[in-house]
């Protein structure tokens, strides 16, 4: 029922988990059956390792939390030995997500991954990571340097080319024309909020590098916004994030205009979020005499 085409990429859910939330998707197999996930994006890798910031780099916010973990993470060669064999196990759609500070950090790591033998369908691109000093930010608040990025990545590779935008833009409808000029196959929207946090005890920031990325239900409206921008901007399908927590939640971005969506911060709260919205999406569907989901998407009308 809730199943969808995107790209020439048939998903068994259109629900799947956002990078960052669910590890390299082997760390939650003993809690849940990931298979039952319409996909798993995998966290940011880069073309070497990372240690990432220093600790503390995540606090609770009301409704949310803030996070400046830095990228951290194995580098692309031993994520290709390490992480790639179980990914490729599973019989779930696989994303992978890259950062990068360079566009030779990107190029790079995209070619090494395109020769790993890796069952992935595509990769979502991180130019909109708030909580870096350097690299990836640089790219996603310019519509010429993403489009620039974009046409360089589509040269190495027929996967699906996702381009993760920021919500921290003046016009976030300009670089989703950027990438969609560019030839990606589709945008990813949004990324984090820039937040911070005071602890009034010690009058310290709650955060080591003082701002970190704003997520959970206090910036579902937001990320609404920034989708049917971004729809009534571009041609190229979107997948919507930001603070989804229910399944009406998902039926607003699909109304927005998403075409499918990921959930991020709510995995930690419950890691099997993702399978069981599925479900009562696929209930709402029969329960509103709908063949898809997708005949949902962008009938959203103003007043």
């Amino acid at each position: 029922m809730s199943s969808v085409k995107f790209g020439n990429i048939n998903f068994s859910s259109p629900i799947l988990v956002a990078s960052g939330t669910y590890g390299y998707g082997h760390e939650t197999a003993s809690m849940v059956d990931v298979n039952g996930i319409g996909g798993i994006v995998t966290k940011s890798v880069t073309r070497h390792p990372r240690e990432g910031n220093p600790p503390p780099r995540i606090a609770e916010t009301t409704s949310g939390m803030l996070n400046s973990i830095g990228l951290a993470n194995v580098g692309v060669n031993e994520y290709c030995k390490s992480k790639l064999p179980y990914l490729n196990k599973l019989n779930t759609k696989i994303i992978i997500n890259i950062a990068g500070t360079a566009v030779e950090d990107y190029v790079e790591t995209l070619q090494i991954l395109e020769t790993a033998g890796g069952n992935h369908v595509g990769y979502e691109i991180n130019i909109s990571c708030p909580n870096v000093k350097e690299g990836g930010m640089s790219f996603g608040v310019s519509a010429k340097m993403t489009e620039s990025l974009t046409a360089e990545l589509r040269k190495y590779t027929s996967k699906l080319l996702i381009m993760k935008l920021s919500p921290n833009v003046t016009s976030i409808e300009e670089i989703a024309l950027g990438a969609e000029n560019g030839g990606a196959d589709a945008v990813s929207a949004i990324n984090t909020l820039v937040g911070m946090g005071i602890d009034i005890k010690t009058r310290k920031m709650k955060i080591n590098t003082t701002f970190g990325g704003l997520s959970g239900p206090a910036i579902k409206p937001v990320a609404l916004a920034n989708i049917y921008k971004v729809f009534k901007a571009v041609r190229i399908p979107i997948i919507g994030l930001g603070g989804i927590s229910c399944v009406e939640d998902v039926i607003e971005f699909i109304l927005a205009g998403a075409d499918l969506v990921q959930i991020g911060t709510l995995n930690y709260k419950e890691p099997g979020i993702a399978i069981r919205l599925g479900h009562e999406l696929d209930n709402y569907c029969k329960n509103n005499n709908l063949s898809s989901i997708h005949d949902l998407k962008g009938l959203a009308e103003p007043h």
